[in-house]
């Protein structure tokens, strides 16, 4: 039998009369899987942690880069210093907050291949991506699974967010057909991020989020929800499904292309000057191995969580699931031909 849940811990959160003794019971016994763990994800992670969230799994691709403390509030300078992944980072820091919980981090790359693993069995996932490609995935696998989730996005002093409720609501396919072109959107690397906005968009997902939790599906909003920090002006867009204009092949059509991806992949991240190549060929890779096959003239730290060296004006970090994140370059051909000189084809 389970422990009780503890009044003192959550005082304040029970005497809030939506929630109460059986809601936070609710909360309790529930379980959140936050994909991506960088500015959105490490504030919606705290507050789920804070809140109760019986069990929290934190998924994130990166290590802790200094130009991430102005607005990753979970993360500082030693982290930065011990080259640690976001996951690791943020379950230990938030273990140290709620140690009545269960958290568990996961240093992957979110894809075709494991999301399905990645999120099976949790009743919620948050959105804590940094592009629309994974945003698109989770979205097929929240339809195709019936899983909610909650979308959320920021840039300079703007930020958005929106519930899918598969069956319920529209999805992301209803707002968008397909991801907006590489380059066509200004991104963190071009136009910025107030960190004060990351916090005001996190916490209205978070709270979407215990509503959901604690049995107040009902409250959840249907629209979806823009914000400008700066001017402070909110906006709510009401979104029909199928954006009230054509059939969304998720909601309608059941056809999940990107849920049936394959391939290797080149992706550009966001806020930093860096590309993530992922090799087709997924295995685990030695990093012992890696490390001692590497010239002479580079020099190398390494870690339990990857190798890191740096070549060429770039710097590479390798990961034991084979991925590696080039810092210097946004250009994904300089990136793969780093990756084939150092790490292998």
């Amino acid at each position: 039998m389970s422990e009780p849940v503890s009044f003192e811990r959550y005082s304040r959160q029970i005497l809030y009369a939506a929630i109460g003794q059986a809601g936070q019971e609710r909360i309790s016994a529930s379980s959140v899987v936050v994909v991506g763990c960088g500015a959105l994800g490490s504030v919606s992670a705290s507050l789920m942690a804070r809140a109760g969230v019986g069990r929290l799994r934190i998924i994130d691709r990166d290590f802790v880069d200094l130009s991430n403390l102005q607005r990753q509030l979970l993360f500082d300078e030693d982290d930065v210093r011990e080259m640690k992944p976001k996951a690791v980072a943020a379950a230990e820091k938030l273990s140290r907050v709620n140690s009545s919980i269960a958290i568990e981090s996961v240093v992957s790359d979110v894809n075709p291949d494991n999301i399905v693993d990645l999120v099976r069995g949790f009743a919620l996932i948050l959105d804590g991506t940094d592009n629309f490609e994974t945003r698109f995935l989770i979205n097929d696998v929240s339809i195709r699974h019936d899983i909610p989730w909650i979308y959320a996005a920021c840039l300079g002093s703007y930020g958005l967010t929106m519930n899918i409720l598969p069956g319920e609501t529209a999805c992301l396919r209803c707002v968008m057909e397909s991801p907006p072109p590489p380059g066509s959107v200004a991104t963190c690397d071009t136009a910025g991020i107030l960190g004060p906005v990351v916090s005001m968009i996190s916490s209205l997902q978070s709270t979407e989020a215990l509503k959901l939790l604690s049995g107040n599906r009902e409250a959840m909003s249907r629209d979806l929800v823009s914000l400008d920090g700066w001017t402070q002006v909110m906006t709510r867009v009401e979104v029909p499904r199928s954006g009230g204009r054509r059939r969304c092949e998720a909601c309608d059509g059941m056809e999940f292309s990107y849920l049936s991806g394959r391939g290797s992949r080149s992706v550009v991240i966001c806020g930093r000057n860096a590309v993530q190549v992922t090799p087709e060929a997924r295995s685990a890779l030695s990093l012992e191995d890696l490390a001692s096959r590497l010239p002479g003239s580079v020099a190398v730290k390494s870690t339990r969580f990857m190798v890191r060296f740096d070549v060429d004006d770039l710097q590479v970090a390798v990961f034991p699931d084979g991925r590696a994140i080039i810092t210097g370059t946004r250009d994904p051909a300089v990136a793969r031909g780093v990756y084939a000189r150092y790490v292998g084809a």
